[in-house]
């Protein structure tokens, strides 16, 4: 880290005078928001990918991600002081600080070689922040009786929402990297983007793994019946399509046996399937944003209307029950795979709690059983200005209904 600006920096963390963390975050963002970004402008960087494209992006990502995680450090060291001490909070408050330490401190990259290991070091300090919803949620989790549960659901709102746009803007750069330097993208990949992204085909990679895990862990699991534009594409970012889709199987999928080993008192023949319909977007005027639609019926028995408000709850989760435990209390559960309110992170005996020990890498952690699938899989749906809803007829199943917008004429959308 040598050759910093001394007008800008004084001297880097870590070397024996140097300056604080907290100083330094105080000194040069303590009142600065993350700057005005937009998609459009993001993929710029991959249009085409080349050496100056590259450290156009670099320079980006050193002057925008200390900003974006400078946010999340004042929001964290703002919690009440009895929150903030909890080691789960802590830990993460901590990787927050260093992660911007790093950053905030980082020379220029002016040559392919010094952005090579840029690279290595990004890539590794998204990997370090992987686990870092699921601590915070241990950590609310001990604290919930101090603080409200609108107060928790905003604060992850806001977490969540942040660490989405930090692992935008750092996978881009190190995906339009990896691209210069080593093999070419897939065709027509433009970063992480993918214009030709296949719902069917992400649909049935997330159905296969999702169906073996319900299948070892519960003993059945349902079909799934695909119907609609099955070759549709739409241009999308497939890891966010990957991680919605998988939230909203599992959840189906846990719903529709443990309701299916209610009404049969045991599971003696395969549990009726779930049908997902594909609906591309209907050609309309060209001012008109458009939207790829899926829908996901599921059979396990609705949500009562009682529970129906508090489903985008992050703490509202039947996980940990295990089938028998489950269906004897269980209202049955809705494509939301919730039907009571449970403790948070009791998942050692259910579906999630499998997917927890083998684990999906989305970029978000292994969140099973602790109910934060689903609002975090609207968080998702909505980034680019897409939807998430859920209707659901009680005693029979649900429809979630899911709207992705187009990501080719989403340039304005917000980074």
């Amino acid at each position: 880290m040598a050759n910093l600006s001394k007008e800008k920096w004084s001297l880097a963390i870590g070397t024996p005078n140097g300056l604080p963390a907290r100083e330094l975050r105080n000194k040069t963002y303590n009142d600065v928001i993350p700057r005005p970004f937009n998609l459009s402008q993001l993929l710029s960087f991959g249009r085409p990918v080349t050496s100056d494209s590259i450290l156009a992006s670099v320079s980006y990502a050193l002057a925008e991600l200390p900003r974006r995680l400078a946010t999340r450090v004042r929001a964290l060291e703002t919690l009440p002081y009895i929150v903030g001490t909890n080691p789960y909070i802590a830990k993460t408050l901590h990787a927050h600080r260093q992660s911007f330490a790093w950053l905030a401190t980082h020379a220029p990259v002016t040559s392919s070689s010094q952005n090579e290991e840029f690279v290595e070091k990004l890539a590794s300090i998204v990997e370090d922040h992987t686990d870092d919803i699921p601590t915070m949620a241990k950590g609310f989790q001990e604290c919930s009786r101090y603080m409200s549960p609108t107060q928790i659901s905003n604060f992850l709102d806001g977490a969540i929402h942040n660490r989405i746009a930090v692992r935008l803007i750092a996978e881009q750069h190190i995906t339009l990297s990896k691209a210069l330097s080593n093999s070419p993208m897939k065709a027509d990949y433009v970063g992480v983007v993918d214009p030709q992204c296949s719902p069917y085909q992400m649909i049935r990679m997330c159905g296969s793994f999702v169906s073996e895990l319900c299948e070892g862990t519960l003993g059945a699991a349902p079909e799934i019946i695909v119907e609609g534009d099955l070759d549709a594409v739409f241009p999308y970012v497939p890891v966010h399509l990957e991680y919605i889709l998988t939230e909203l199987l599992k959840n189906a999928f846990r719903a529709t046996v443990e309701n299916h080993y209610k009404k049969s008192h045991g599971i003696t023949k395969r549990p009726p399937p779930l049908c997902i319909t594909l609906c591309s977007p209907t050609p309309l005027s060209r001012n008109h944003e458009h939207y790829f639609s899926i829908r996901i019926r599921d059979q396990g028995g609705g949500v009562s209307p009682s529970n129906m408000a508090r489903i985008f709850s992050y703490a509202f989760t039947t996980a940990g029950r295990g089938v028998h435990q489950s269906v004897q209390a269980h209202e049955g559960g809705p494509s939301a795979g919730t039907g009571s309110s449970d403790i948070m992170g009791e998942d050692d005996s259910s579906l999630f709690g499998e997917i927890t020990g083998k684990g999906l890498q989305n970029g978000l952690g292994t969140i099973a059983g602790l109910g934060y699938g689903l609002p975090m899989s609207r968080l998702y749906a909505r980034y680019f200005g897409g939807s998430l809803d859920i209707f659901a007829l009680e005693g029979w199943g649900s429809d979630v209904f899911l709207k992705l917008r187009c990501l080719d004429e989403a340039g304005d959308a917000a980074i």
